[in-house]
């Protein structure tokens, strides 16, 4: 042990009489652990809220879709753009699909939806919300008298349907007769229900068939909105997506999910940053007692500082002794910090006491991800914090002049 780190621990945990300034280091340690727990806590929670929601939209989406600025081009039979799609090694699904808006009417009331036409037996692969259904099953969309729809928990309620409800879809594209255009009504059967937690879907999301959506929406039999596709890696999505597009070339393009919902991410990425900050400002206040009580430390210990200067001690050495105690006071409250978070956390996950409205957020328990590059940059914030501390207080121990100190002992 080093001579420096030998009189700061002397100091730090051997007073007898300097009761008031250890309570000051006290309060200091608690300061640091209040702000490392805190932020250990809450980035835990916006990881997890984040992570339900990311995995929330990836159910009702394909990680990337394949669009044309020509419909026509994906022909009457897609299937050898699908296999030349899956040739991609980091492509692990793809499915042709319709979207379009149209009008959802049953004996509660009318509602406009987003219809989307799938494949019944490629959907369950690439959109795993089809694979959790509330009820029934994706493969009953092929049926076709009546054809079957799957709705959302919330439409379902709003509309005061359930499984084997008649429906009616009405189409924008509408029927040429004698009076004009009229919209295009089809009946449905209800064959599935799902609940993702997120309103906008469950209650404005509606699945059909591709040969359905085709017929109630009037259009040619070869007619695609695009081919969704799933990867193996979600956050390398734009890398394959770039691949694809070199290898389909012109008039196809492809869009992944992270441009799909760029806002919302970058929104949810600034509150993360934000979070940080003022939170950080909690260790920062713990950092400011470490401040007020090394300077009180510094005027108690003149004495002490003048004699061992005159033994030989150089300033630099008087310097460390009280940036070690300054950071030594950091490390243990960061160290407790981590104890408060991480047991916290742990509790939360396991437990789930905190308990959330179902109607409100798209989980009904306050969930909870620790990262460990999170804890990591936790502590080192604290630590860097806690080391600018105790610059100003050692600076003045080691400018004492040890002649004027001991002249007025």
């Amino acid at each position: 042990m080093s001579f420096e780190l030998f009189v700061a621990l002397r100091y730090l945990f051997s007073r007898r009489k300097q009761t008031f300034i250890s309570v000051i280091s006290l309060m200091s340690m608690l300061g640091v652990a209040l702000g490392v727990g805190a932020l250990v806590v809450v980035l835990g929670v916006y990881n997890g809220l984040t992570t339900d929601m990311r995995d929330k939209i990836l159910g009702a989406n394909a990680h990337g879709v394949v669009l044309s600025h020509s419909p026509s081009a994906f022909g009457l039979d897609p299937a050898p753009l699908v296999r030349r799609i899956l040739d991609n090694p980091e492509v692990t699904g793809a499915m042709p699909f319709i979207y379009a808006e149209v009008m959802l009417s049953a004996i509660g009331g009318v509602k406009g939806v987003v219809l989307r036409g799938i494949d019944p037996k490629v959907g369950p692969e690439v959109l795993s919300m089809l694979r959790e259904l509330r009820e029934g099953a994706a493969a009953d969309l092929a049926r076709t008298d009546p054809p079957g729809i799957i709705i959302g928990k919330e439409l379902s309620n709003r509309l005061n349907v359930d499984m084997g409800s008649r429906v009616n879809l009405l189409s924008p594209a509408g029927q040429k007769g004698a009076s004009g255009y009229s919209p295009k009504i089809r009946p449905f059967e209800v064959v599935g229900i799902f609940k993702t937690g997120m309103y906008e879907y469950d209650s404005s999301l509606a699945f059909v068939s591709l040969d359905a959506a085709r017929d109630v929406l009037g259009y040619p039999p070869d007619f695609l909105t695009g081919i969704e596709i799933t990867v193996k890696d979600v956050f390398t999505a734009d890398e394959t997506a770039m691949k694809l597009m070199r290898a389909l070339k012109s008039p196809f393009y492809v869009r992944t999910w992270m441009d799909m919902n760029a806002n919302l991410f970058a929104a949810l990425k600034l509150e993360k940053i934000g979070m940080f900050i003022l939170l950080t400002m909690v260790v920062l206040i713990g950092s400011f007692s470490i401040v007020t009580s090394l300077v009180m430390l510094v005027m108690e210990k003149t004495r002490d500082i003048a004699i061992l200067m005159s033994m030989g001690a150089t300033r630099g050495r008087i310097r460390r002794i009280f940036i070690y105690q300054g950071t030594i006071i950091g490390a243990i409250g960061t160290l407790l910090g981590y104890a408060f978070g991480l047991t916290l956390g742990a509790l939360l996950k396991r437990y789930q006491f905190i308990k959330l409205p179902d109607n409100v957020y798209t989980i009904d328990h306050l969930p909870i991800i620790i990262t460990t590059t999170d804890v990591l940059v936790i502590g080192a914030s604290a630590m860097v914090l806690c080391f600018l501390a105790t610059l100003y207080p050692a600076a003045q121990a080691a400018r004492l002049n040890p002649s004027e100190a001991l002249r007025h002992e």
